[in-house]
């Protein structure tokens, strides 16, 4: 596969969708696929774009093209077998054979994604194989049906029926597939975990196969995966059983696209260690085409957790390189205003409203604090951390560099959290021994 000089041309006038972290446009002469327009703004708990990180778009979308261009690549491939035992033991895939199988198949083909390339942001040219000498905020992918599904209400209990999912192709599978090398301290499996009983965490660990009790900041022997669900108002954790039922895609190729969603977590770990950052988690959406599984989505820095370990007075802390250092900024600097947040999750909970629509209705009515606009100092670290991607992306000969520029940016990060009001719940969260 080669660069295409081919120039694209797209509809800007009229996105075929507009959403909270992309736009997506229709292609003028290729009506399968469709060009996304990556934008600066960034969510957090599902609020929609409340922020935006200048110079995230361009980073985003070239370390998507660079991941996605990876996973596509049997050259990349050939070697990750031994990063693999290099990394979780010479054993790994004796214990799991399946993975051993499906790895020999990815060597030979790769993996299949409904990325296209990036646009050069001079030429408007598309880039499969490489960078264009200007990177840009668009890439080119193949487009996917999505459907969702219907409603059902019995009682006080708020149902989703999922049958239109089975019978259909070249769709977007309903699940998101949460590969996980370890536990951070703001887990969902570990909000999960500490709310249950004895007898539910023991139960909960079987689910994950898990033998220990889950301790932030620690790794996992082998990367396991876990499963939400995709299109109702609020992401739901679910087991794999539930899973498999409503993927509509049926048992082997389910237990397939769990197989390949690891391997891929793989490759981005690789990529995220050469930049000196350790991979925690990502979240992957895969699409069913034929007999095919496609990746699929704005795999990018905001959808994984990558870190960086900094010492700080002799302490030692963890620095997020995504979007959970924003997650933090408001937990801990306008914590009023993220308490509103989870008092209406609840309550929708209860209504089958969407929270969203309580909350600025509380918002309005003075009930809630407003939105908070963020501290220019702090952004300004966000922004930092983005062009050191940049950097990486545009000139990966100076490796050494980057992972100075990223220290410093932890350091800068540190320091501004120590001086928030809620430092000891900084710690709480991010301090390890």
């Amino acid at each position: 596969m080669s660069d295409s000089n081919r120039t694209i041309k797209f509809d800007r006038a009229h996105p075929y969708y507009n959403g909270s972290v992309q736009k997506l446009y229709s292609v003028m002469d290729d009506s399968g696929s469709l060009v996304s327009e990556t934008s600066m703004g960034g969510s957090v708990f599902d609020v929609g774009t409340i922020f935006d990180i200048k110079g995230s778009d361009t980073a985003r979308a070239g370390f998507r093209h660079l991941v996605y261009k990876s996973l596509m690549d049997v050259d990349e491939w050939s070697d990750m077998e031994s990063y693999i035992k290099t990394h979780w033991g010479e054993d790994y895939f004796q214990n799991t054979p399946v993975m051993q199988e499906v790895l020999e198949e990815v060597k030979s083909s790769g993996l299949k994604t409904h990325h296209k390339g990036m646009i050069g942001g001079d030429d408007e040219k598309l880039y499969d194989t490489s960078f264009p000498q200007e990177l840009s905020n668009l890439t080119m992918i193949k487009k996917y049906n999505i459907y969702k599904p219907e409603p059902v209400t019995f009682m006080s209990a708020h149902l989703y029926d999922y049958e239109k999912f089975y019978g259909n192709d070249q769709f977007v599978i309903p699940l998101e597939q949460i590969v996980r090398f370890g536990v951070t301290s703001g887990s969902s499996i570990l909000r999960k975990y500490n709310a249950a009983s004895d007898s539910g965490k023991k139960a909960y660990l079987r689910e994950l196969g898990v033998a220990n009790e889950l301790i932030p900041w620690e790794t996992f022997d082998t990367p396991l995966i876990d499963l939400t669900t995709k299109y109702e108002p609020e992401d739901r954790n679910i087991s794999r059983q539930e899973a498999l039922l409503i993927s509509g895609i049926g048992g082997d190729l389910f237990t397939e696209s769990l197989a390949r969603a690891i391997l891929a977590s793989f490759m981005v770990h690789r990529i995220f260690n050469r930049m000196g950052l350790n991979l925690w988690d990502l979240k992957w959406e895969i699409a069913k085409d034929g007999d095919d599984l496609v990746f699929v989505d704005t795999l990018d820095t905001d959808s994984v957790r990558a870190t960086l370990i900094c010492e700080v007075e002799g302490d030692h802390y963890i620095v997020n390189f995504n979007k959970q250092s924003m997650r933090d900024y408001y937990i801990l600097v306008h914590d009023d205003w993220y308490a509103a947040v989870n008092k209406t999750k609840k309550e929708a909970a209860k209504t089958g409203e969407n929270f969203t629509t309580i909350l600025k209705q509380g918002q309005a009515d003075g009930l809630y604090p407003q939105t908070p606009d963020v501290d220019n100092e702090f952004m300004k670290i966000q922004e930092d951390k983005y062009l050191v991607i940049k950097n990486f992306l545009t000139d990966p000969g100076s490796e050494e560099k980057h992972k100075k520029d990223l220290e410093d940016i932890a350091r800068r990060e540190v320091e501004y959290f120590l001086n928030t009001k809620n430092k000891e719940l900084y710690k709480k969260l991010n301090a390890i021994d």
